[in-house]
């Protein structure tokens, strides 16, 4: 077969996405995920007298909570199938992907499986992360001093 009518063969039968729609979920999902952090945020300064500083990092450790809770018993691949960078790009896709690799990896052994395999992906985002922090702090220090 040639290529040009295997890419229109592959073109025809590939199922269109709806942008816009993808769009708009990620948005309000995204939305939600903020306002539910906040919350959280509130509900921890008001009614355990935290600190607002304090309360954000319980805030952060409870959403991770949440994001490998729910990706354990199975139903938060569902939610991320539908809510895509909504619900991905918050702290809950890094417990996300953490607790996946660790599920699939489990059989294994808990130092070959899970050890060696919970950061598989969520290394490359810590290291891109860092290294990126560093270049833009430096680039910070060249052009505005110390």
């Amino acid at each position: 077969m040639e290529k040009n009518r295997y890419k229109d063969l592959v073109n025809k039968h590939t199922p269109k996405e709806n942008r816009l729609y993808n769009i708009m979920v990620a948005f309000i999902t995204g939305g939600l995920m903020g306002l539910l952090g906040e919350f959280l945020i509130q509900v921890y300064s008001y009614f355990l007298n935290i600190p607002s500083k304090e309360a954000s990092t319980f805030m952060i450790i409870t959403l991770v909570l949440f994001g490998t809770l729910f990706t354990s018993l199975g139903f938060f691949d569902k939610w991320v199938n539908f809510a895509k960078s909504g619900l991905i790009i918050p702290i809950t896709g890094f417990a996300h992907a953490m607790m996946s690799a660790s599920l699939e990896y489990r059989k294994e052994g808990l130092v070959t499986g899970i050890g060696t395999n919970m950061f598989k992906l969520a290394g490359s985002v810590i290291i891109f992360g860092t290294v990126s922090a560093y270049l833009v702090g430096l680039i910070r220090l060249i052009l505005f001093g110390g």
